[in-house]
């Protein structure tokens, strides 16, 4: 039986953001929707730059081990997928998710002039704009579409409940025009944050006397209550005897959430500290990392399966960039260019997409040449799955989409 309180012992932040209300739409948290369109999305951030080239390891390319004499992963090591690549030996839940036909892998994404900044490249990822320097995230983006769609359909208050971010701080990923994503961390404790003595007024609503700005902040502390109640009810009732192995990130939460009804459409959740920055003695802990993960997301979509919410989820997982080539001294990897992107899930047509990058055409900084702008998975996530013909307004462009959806 998962023990949730096992979970929030395991080094997670306890203190809850702030939940706001949308300035533009109905409180947050109204009566769940459901209907064919009721379909979710859940993005997994592993934060630090992963090594692609040692997690879906391209072993009958000879370069990777002139590339990495040491750090290489022997072949019989691998969990081989076919006569070219192998997953790295921690990925077992992977490994589960490929022969059940629920794992896409995208190979060579990327984006042009890279940047080998954590921050500047993450900030690339979240906004979905490389080198545009975008006020909101790419999902916030695809929120403020999905509203504007229910509202044109005749749902006036559409949309408002949309985004779900689990994490400490808001996601710049997240970010919205019209819609103000509930960020929590520790279900148990999600409330407005304050002094013990300010509690009472926090939990006070004012009497309406017409006052637009105090109708205003009615409603977000309305929001606010609202919210934080329904997550930490949703967070107590949930039980499952689905294994998520040590450090699930973040995902049993998500899938308290979906459960319970809760109406959230987008949900993002990151393993957290630059974990996958691995610049030193590499081999080890980069297995251990790709075990926590896969584990994670293998555990999540198996317990969806159980409760009967596996056909309206898709995860996709994506790290800010990839990493060098050839191994370094300290027998670890420097930052670098292109790099693996995911889906997974039921709905999830399994296989290989894009295009392996060359291991001996490589920049000058012995960098691979990324052969897939990364937005053209984000694309495919869009309108393959949330809201479809949404993508060039959410990404400011056309990106192809790919085949990955059954």
């Amino acid at each position: 039986m998962f023990n949730r309180r096992s979970l929030l012992g395991s080094g997670i932040a306890a203190t809850a953001a702030l939940a706001t209300a949308p300035v533009f739409n109905r409180p947050a948290w109204a009566a769940p929707r459901r209907g064919d369109g009721d379909r979710v999305l859940v993005v997994v951030e592993l934060s630090g730059g992963n090594d692609g080239l040692n997690t879906v390891v391209p072993y009958g390319d000879d370069a990777y081990y002139r590339q990495r004499p040491t750090i290489g992963i022997n072949a019989d090591e691998l969990l081989k997928l076919d006569g070219e690549f192998g997953l790295n030996p921690g990925m077992l839940g992977f490994e589960r998710l490929w022969h059940s036909g629920d794992l896409a892998i995208v190979h060579g994404c990327g984006y042009e002039q890279p940047s080998y900044s954590h921050f500047t490249s993450m900030a690339y990822w979240h906004t979905g704009a490389p080198g545009g320097g975008d006020e909101f995230g790419w999902l916030g983006r695809l929120a403020d579409a999905m509203g504007e769609a229910d509202a044109a359909g005749g749902d006036s208050g559409a949309g408002a409940e949309l985004l779900i971010n689990i994490a400490s701080a808001q996601s710049l990923a997240v970010k919205s025009r019209r819609h103000t994503p509930v960020v929590f961390d520790d279900p148990e404790r999600f409330q407005r944050r304050a002094f013990h003595s300010q509690q009472a007024l926090m939990a006070r609503i004012d009497q309406d006397d017409g006052n637009a700005a105090r109708a205003y902040l009615n409603d977000v502390a309305k929001s606010a209550l609202g919210a934080s109640a329904r997550i930490r009810r949703a967070w107590s009732d949930y039980r499952s005897p689905v294994d998520y192995g040590i450090a699930p990130m973040d995902l049993p939460k998500v899938a308290a959430c979906i459960g319970a009804g809760l109406p959230a459409r987008i949900y993002h959740v990151a393993f957290r500290n630059n974990a996958f920055d691995t610049h030193v003695q590499q081999s080890a802990l980069h297995r251990r990392l790709l075990s926590y993960a896969c584990d994670g997301i293998h555990g999540f979509i198996r317990d969806l399966e159980r409760m009967g919410q596996a056909d309206r989820v898709v995860v996709l997982v994506h790290s800010e960039f990839g990493r060098r080539v050839p191994e370094n001294a300290n027998l670890g990897t420097d930052h670098g260019t292109a790099n693996l992107m995911f889906l997974a899930g039921r709905p999830i047509k399994g296989g290989h997409y894009g295009k392996p990058p060359s291991l001996t055409e490589l920049t000058d900084g012995e960098n691979l040449i990324h052969a897939v702008d990364f937005r053209r998975v984000y694309a495919t996530a869009i309108d393959g799955w949330m809201q479809p013909g949404a993508a060039s307004t959410v990404l400011k462009g056309r990106f192809e989409t790919l085949p990955a959806f059954v």
